[in-house]
């Protein structure tokens, strides 16, 4: 019960903080705190629980090497989104982030696939679109806060689910699924706009240097430190790399609010 409890509440509970990050400060910032591991995090401190730390372990390098495949998911959102409505947008960013992983499950180790994380953290944000949020954006409501907090809970148990069914690659592999990249990019498209959406997925690859600090300092560590303090480095590490990465995030988009008469 406890572990149902935190999957239902941890995911959520972050989309809600990232929704008011975006409508305080834009896009741009709101994407860069997403590329954290706020989502994998939770998930790999699930399977270390419940499988152990060795399992966990395999599992945080093969997500390592999966920050690839979130960029590519991102990139053929941003893309498409430009052309396409939503959903065709969605299902060809979904089957980007499947051909990468697959991908990445066809290397000998998860280790290999380090390559490709180091190559999409020097390159990745900068092959996204140029995005400009238009003005008179809306604000977001509670429906739209409710329908993302409600998706973020439903993809959690479904990833969570599937991690527990597979070996330990897969599951660091699978618990790399962009879930808040799905439920934010969608919600921002139909809300607010292509451009909108360009500026957050693109801050979102620059969140992966977080990201790789946290599942590269797992794998150094579980099994060789307890589970905690393991994760309390990982969280530690994340955070120093969020901070040396301030200066190289997308200038924030302060978000613009309207009410019926226009912007103000």
């Amino acid at each position: 019960m406890p572990l149902l409890a935190l999957k239902l509440l941890l995911v959520p509970s972050f989309l809600l903080s990232i929704s008011l990050v975006e409508r305080r400060y834009g896009p741009a910032r709101a994407g860069w705190i997403a590329g954290m591991p706020m989502v994998t995090g939770p998930i790999l401190f699930v399977l270390a629980l419940e499988r152990g730390a060795e399992f966990t372990r395999v599992a945080a390098a093969a997500s390592a090497s999966a920050a690839f495949a979130v960029v590519a998911f991102g990139l053929a959102y941003a893309w498409s989104s430009r052309r396409v409505a939503w959903p065709a947008a969605l299902a060809l960013a979904l089957v980007a982030w499947g051909c990468a992983v697959w991908g990445l499950s066809l290397l000998p180790s998860p280790q290999h696939g380090w390559i490709a994380t180091a190559l999409t953290l020097a390159f990745g944000a900068k092959l996204f679109p140029p995005g400009h949020p238009r003005s008179g954006i809306r604000p977001l409501g509670l429906g739209n806060l409710a329908a993302r907090m409600a998706g973020g809970a439903v993809l959690t148990l479904l990833v969570t689910w599937a991690s527990g069914h597979v070996g330990s690659a897969w599951s660091g592999l699978i618990a790399v699924f962009p879930l808040l990249a799905t439920v934010l990019a969608v919600s921002t498209h139909v809300r607010d706009g292509p451009e909108y959406t360009a500026l957050l997925l693109r801050g979102m690859a620059t969140g992966m240097y977080a990201f790789s600090a946290f599942c590269l300092t797992l794998t150094a560590l579980l099994g060789r430190v307890p589970i905690l303090p393991a994760f309390g480095a990982a969280i530690a590490a994340g955070l120093f790399a969020q901070v040396l990465t301030r200066r190289i995030h997308p200038a924030p988009a302060r978000a613009v609010t309207s009410g019926p008469e226009g912007p103000r």
